[in-house]
């Protein structure tokens, strides 16, 4: 992988592009667009050709999915996908499946880090320097606030796609040499799915505060729910949505199916 002139042009528009990822953040796809957006240069790059379209709308499709993260680390998630892409184009047998994977399993970790760097460390330090001037009638309190805080993030966004895209090529080159691809590949699928079971249990917190009573035994549902499966709730309301959206069902559709859904319950205190 080398850092040509036209991939430096290609890194300057993900950097530029980046700072529209929350712009189009949604309940279906989360960032997923921005993220299509930012990639979609490389995209054309590998696919240029009319007799390339069905690839090219194939991988369009492909990173639609969705997909949550600090903005700041989308850059070097984006780079590492741009030298897979190119992979996948160059190499019959590369399994596109794996491209999802990897980002779906890199979700988590990035996400921790970046939130942990900027929103608990670096945004505290600033805005404690910034409001002891600010305090003390000082003008350079909220603007130190505001460099303090977004220069980092700056540097993360520039940098962060030639290092995703060198490392992520580099590190396809020698698991395909040394045949660890197929292992990596089952690895992120793995980390993957564990990621979205937590994300369901963390952003799906239902419960139900049903009791019922048996002679002078008093049982709580949540509670008989728990010894079967824990987060049993969350985890079947998501399989529903699942399966709705594979069934083609309209994701607004969805959406109105689950505010009529809570109302109900919430109504009749099934579900809290």
């Amino acid at each position: 992988m080398t850092k040509t002139k036209e991939n430096k042009k290609l890194f300057n528009k993900v950097f530029w592009r980046s700072f529209l990822i929350q712009g189009s953040w949604n309940y279906i796809s989360g960032q997923g667009i921005g993220i299509l957006c930012m990639l979609t240069p490389f995209i054309k790059k590998i696919y240029p050709n009319p007799e390339d379209k069905p690839k090219r709308v194939e991988a369009l499709k492909r990173h639609q999915t969705y997909i949550n993260m600090t903005p700041a680390f989308s850059t070097f998630l984006v780079g590492i996908l741009a030298s897979m892409e190119e992979k996948n184009a160059e190499l019959d047998d590369f399994d596109a499946s794996s491209i999802n994977a990897v980002k779906a399993s890199l979700m988590g970790p990035l996400s921790g880090i970046g939130d942990s760097l900027f929103w608990v460390t670096i945004r505290v330090i600033a805005a404690g320097i910034g409001i002891s001037l600010a305090k003390t009638g000082n003008i350079l309190g909220p603007i130190l606030f505001l460099i303090l805080y977004n220069v980092p993030s700056f540097i993360c966004r520039f940098y962060g796609t030639p290092l995703g895209y060198n490392i992520g090529g580099d590190f396809i080159e020698k698991s395909y040499k040394n045949g660890l691809i197929k292992v990596v590949t089952k690895a992120a699928g793995l980390l993957g799915m564990i990621m979205v079971g937590a994300m369901i249990v963390s952003t799906v917190p239902l419960k139900t505060p049903f009791v019922f009573k048996m002679g002078d035994m008093t049982f709580k549902l949540q509670e008989i729910l728990d010894q079967i499966l824990l987060s049993i709730i969350p985890l079947t309301l998501t399989l529903g949505c699942f399966f709705l959206v594979k069934r083609k069902v309209n994701p607004n559709k969805i959406i109105i199916i689950l505010v009529v859904f809570s109302f109900v319950c919430s109504f009749l205190k099934i579900l809290a």
